[in-house]
């Protein structure tokens, strides 16, 4: 599958949105990966998670993977059809007081996992997730995302792969050329 043939994917699913968004991040955006418009069609999605890992398996050996991790709520589609393509279980961190914790799953010392996601900017909820694998003395084998909005720029201790780079202009809200132009602002969501 060729980027071409991603971005047509994304396109017609209405996940790439043009735009003045503000991101979970707090930055500004003139576009934005709506990945629950992807979701929609399962076998689009599952399709390009079969694509994710396939690009994984060529990478690094993931025989001894326990399960794939996902933080909530974006990543735990990406994160089931990332395991389905794997044929490992899957599970998910939860918000709770802002923050991503444990709460229906345990992790083991010694388990690895796959840390999966729809998109980072910053990568702040995959950190966490990776904190959460590490801090219960597991491995991660490695992030996958759907798309890398940082453009390379998001910096793990573990191997990042995604099937798309976008470099999307950010701007802090006070900077933002569409805030001074007056266009209207939206809140996508995650």
């Amino acid at each position: 599958m060729t980027e071409k043939d991603i971005l047509k994917n994304l396109e017609e699913t209405d996940a790439l949105l043009n735009g003045h968004f503000e991101l979970r991040s707090g930055l500004h955006s003139n576009r934005f990966f709506q990945c629950a418009n992807l979701l929609r069609f399962p076998r689009i999605a599952g399709g390009l998670c079969e694509e994710l890992v396939r690009w994984l398996e060529c990478a690094i050996d993931t025989s001894d993977v326990t399960a794939v991790i996902s933080p909530a709520l974006g990543g735990i589609i990406v994160g089931h059809e990332v395991a389905r393509a794997m044929d490992k279980p899957c599970i998910f961190a939860e918000k709770q007081d802002n923050k991503l914790v444990m709460r229906r799953f345990k992790i083991k010392p010694g388990e690895r996992y796959v840390v999966a996601e729809d998109v980072i900017t910053r990568g702040g909820r995959v950190q966490e997730t990776v904190d959460l694998v590490t801090g219960a003395g597991a491995e991660v084998a490695a992030i996958l995302v759907l798309v890398d909005r940082s453009a390379g720029k998001a910096s793990f201790d573990y191997p990042l792969y995604s099937l798309l780079q976008m470099a999307p202009e950010l701007w802090e809200p006070k900077e933002c050329p569409m805030c001074a132009a007056n266009e209207p602002l939206v809140h996508p969501g995650s």
